[in-house]
């Protein structure tokens, strides 16, 4: 199978187990509370991630690498997860999928700004025409009721932008899995310490969905679907340049 053929997969993949998140969330919000989930999640996810950095063997990162790293975990361990708990309190899961069409724009311009990244007119247009027809989608529906989801979710596109651009621009030198397991183990002591904080005072109103919900944005959401969506510094323009290659040979050249 080639490079191409491999990257349209992984794509496939992490974009499939996305889809499942805020579903699994919404379901999972119902019976606990957002900050217990955040933490939660992230703490199992990170026991998760531990050991798979162990058997691996994987060296540790370099000290110029914490803060990249710390970015990365406030904002896909922290920031996206709980900012969605938060939304799917006031909306449904079909209306918040919505606002992750503006996630490639959103990451395509940290990436821009924190890589000097660039990316190809067509990449732009349709990030642009995506983000319109969201725009579109909320002042049709209206924000009167649900304001508050509203704004979360713009929020957590905004934190998880910023944690995908710089997640892809450390995996250049640490490679995509390594990066968001690290994220999580270096994250995991805020979190759990979330999790004890918001602990509930009993588990007797968590119902059994709610628990699939947890253990599914936990296992898929927070770890086997984050190395399919950050393999790369510029995972959504290069699945954009698959459909519009650029005329160039094996030199680099182009051709007439």
């Amino acid at each position: 199978m080639d490079s191409k053929a491999v990257s349209w997969l992984n794509g496939f993949i992490g974009v499939a187990i996305f889809a499942g998140s805020l579903p699994a969330t919404r379901v999972a919000v119902l019976g606990m509370d957002p900050f217990f989930l955040t933490g939660a999640r992230a703490v199992l996810a990170a026991l998760l991630a531990a050991i798979w950095l162990l058997i691996g063997r994987v060296a540790r990162p370099q000290r110029s690498d914490l803060l990249p790293l710390a970015v990365v975990g406030f904002g896909v361990v922290l920031g996206f997860p709980l900012l969605t708990a938060l939304a799917l309190q006031y909306i449904t899961s079909a209306h918040s999928i919505v606002y992750v069409a503006l996630l490639p724009l959103c990451t395509a311009l940290f990436g821009v700004v924190l890589a000097g990244e660039r990316h190809k007119p067509v990449f732009w247009l349709c990030s642009v025409l995506g983000c319109l027809l969201v725009m579109a989608y909320a002042a049709r529906e209206g924000l009167d009721a649900a304001w508050q989801g509203d704004l979360y979710m713009l929020a957590a596109v905004v934190v998880c932008g910023l944690g995908y651009a710089e997640g892809g621009r450390l995996s250049r030198r640490l490679g995509g899995w390594q990066v968001i397991c690290w994220a999580l183990v270096l994250s995991s002591p805020f979190m759990f310490v979330m999790m004890l904080w918001f602990w509930p005072q009993t588990f007797s109103t968590v119902n059994t969905a709610a628990w699939v919900g947890f253990g599914y944005v936990s296992v898929f959401s927070m770890f086997l679907g984050f190395e399919d969506r950050m393999t790369s510094p510029d995972t959504w323009s290069r699945r954009m340049k698959t459909l519009f290659p650029s005329n160039r040979n094996p030199s680099g050249r182009r051709t007439a």
